[in-house]
């Protein structure tokens, strides 16, 4: 179906709020810059010259399909939108056809947006190269899905893969401040706290679309309640607020603590407000140096409460940058080093909920695997990689899955930290100028004259030994009986530690 540029008022916020042009996109500015493909792709030349075909990948909400509309509306080409969800091999063949009649007959150059092309079969992908390959389309394909995995490999080879990140905080708290004011969006009739906006951010977990829905039905359930919200006194409520036309705000310091979860929408209205204060992190010229001033009355207000309430998510008290993000990480740490798995699983209940970053999750489960477990499982980093790349490939929520199976793992796991403190150990010696010349039957003998430098001389072949160990020295002589590793008795490493134990009777004749 080609894009038309009308929209029914009654469209979702996050559908009236997709750019008209790439100049309006929030976020994933390393792909914007001025001659990068897609500027290229939205330049207004009909004749299409020097565009590529492009396959944008990234998590939902990050920009997709709003990229490649601004595309649209900003290039000269003519666009066609097709979902890989309900469009069939006759529906490509009929793009790729008119395609090459408005080329031949008219030089009218055509962009063909594919959203969710993973889904698309083998055969169906292969319907798109002719067109592709012989430039009749300058295909924009988006999927949430690793590409590499769930596109052709001619396909992929013929187009240029883009990936797209997570929306930062300040991209969706300016897409929301836009949305509250922009007459696309909600227009200014509706005040919005500040800590509503971030309580939005938070929720959102960089996602754009999450974001403007939470907003729209936070406005919903604002407008249905009504009015200014009446403090416990029974005066009206003055607190500061961040207008929906930009003007307001209050301090972070100033911040009332979340209710409880069981408070009603109408309770949360009458919450106490917060009063004037300082904090670094509003800082005027940092927010635009906003006037402070009173919600109207009878004038609808969007609060955290409301927000908390409309979309039946708690507030967690939890900054990414601040002491809670450090604070929920040590303890998720701790209670995985100290084997308590369900206490471990809570706080990566509350990162995951918080809008933390999975990947961060994910190096902090390998961290722990080869600091804490170590040798004493060697499985555990195994499983905690795996982890990782199954976060990689499928991302939130799904990801939820292996990155709590990989935290029950190494809190169960027995527990040991000799790998981290030998090589801690050694790294210190080194430091310290501990550390000597390497024994001459251990250096290189294979380059021309190493041999007649006693290069390899004596040097004993260990697989020549029944054994499959052989009485040498491998240290240098300042650290000869130098032990950096010591197994302990948990888990696997019982059985290193007894293994080596001979091992090391043989190799220094102990």
């Amino acid at each position: 179906m080609e894009l038309g540029s009308a929209r029914k008022p009654t469209a979702p916020l996050a559908v009236r709020m997709r750019p008209q042009s790439l100049d309006e996109v929030v976020g994933q500015q390393h792909l914007l810059r001025p001659g990068s493909p897609l500027r290229t792709l939205a330049a207004d030349t009909e004749g299409g010259g020097g565009a590529v075909s492009v396959i944008l990948w990234g998590p939902p909400g990050t920009g997709k399909t709003t990229l490649a509309q601004a595309i649209a509306h900003s290039s000269g080409r003519r666009f066609v939108e097709l979902s890989a969800i309900t469009a069939g091999i006759k529906d490509v063949r009929t793009v790729m056809e008119r395609a090459l009649d408005d080329r031949d007959l008219y030089g009218i150059a055509t962009v063909l947006f594919l959203d969710e092309i993973h889904r698309f079969t083998k055969a169906q992908q292969d319907a798109l190269l002719p067109g592709v390959e012989n430039g009749w389309v300058t295909l924009v394909a988006a999927t949430t899905e690793n590409p590499s995995f769930s596109v052709i490999s001619p396909l992929l080879s013929r187009s240029l893969l883009l990936t797209l990140e997570p929306l930062q905080d300040a991209d969706l708290r300016a897409l929301l401040e836009r949305a509250a004011v922009d007459p696309r969006g909600l227009g200014g009739e509706v005040d919005v706290d500040a800590e509503a906006f971030e309580a939005l951010v938070q929720l959102a977990s960089g996602d754009a679309r999450r974001a403007l829905t939470a907003l729209e039905a936070a406005a919903a359930s604002a407008r249905a309640l009504g009015g200014a919200s009446v403090a416990p006194d029974g005066g009206e409520d003055a607190a500061p607020v961040a207008r929906a036309d930009g003007t307001g705000g209050a301090p972070d310091d100033a911040r009332a603590e979340a209710t409880q979860a069981e408070m009603t929408q109408a309770e949360a209205t009458q919450a106490e407000a917060p009063t004037p204060g300082t904090d670094a992190r509003n800082d005027p010229e940092e927010d635009g140096a906003r006037e402070t001033r009173t919600a109207a009355p009878g004038r609808p207000r969007v609060t955290a409460e409301i927000v908390a309430a409309s979309v039946d998510r708690a507030l967690l008290r939890y900054d990414r940058n601040g002491d809670q993000h450090y604070d929920v990480v040590s303890a998720f740490i701790k209670s995985m080093r100290g084997s308590d798995p369900d206490a471990a699983v809570h706080y990566l209940a509350r990162m995951i909920e918080a809008g933390e970053d999975p990947r961060f999750i994910a190096r902090r489960l390998m961290v722990h695997a080869a600091e804490d477990v170590g040798l004493a499982d060697p499985q555990a980093l195994p499983i905690a990689v795996a982890a990782a790349e199954a976060t990689q490939l499928i991302g939130l929520p799904e990801a939820r899955i292996p990155l709590a199976e990989a935290t029950i793992y190494i809190a169960t796991a027995p527990k040991s930290n000799a790998v981290i403190s030998a090589i801690d150990a050694a790294i210190a010696d080194v430091k310290a100028g501990r550390f000597g010349v390497v024994p001459l039957h251990l250096r290189d003998a294979h380059y021309p004259g190493a041999k007649r430098m006693g290069h390899g001389k004596g040097y004993r072949y260990p697989h020549s030994d029944p054994r499959g160990v052989s009485p040498q020295q491998y240290l240098p002589d300042e650290l000869r009986d130098r032990v950096y590793y010591a197994p302990t008795a948990h888990g696997n490493e019982r059985e290193v530690g007894e293994r080596l134990e001979k091992i090391r009777r043989i190799t220094r004749g102990e």
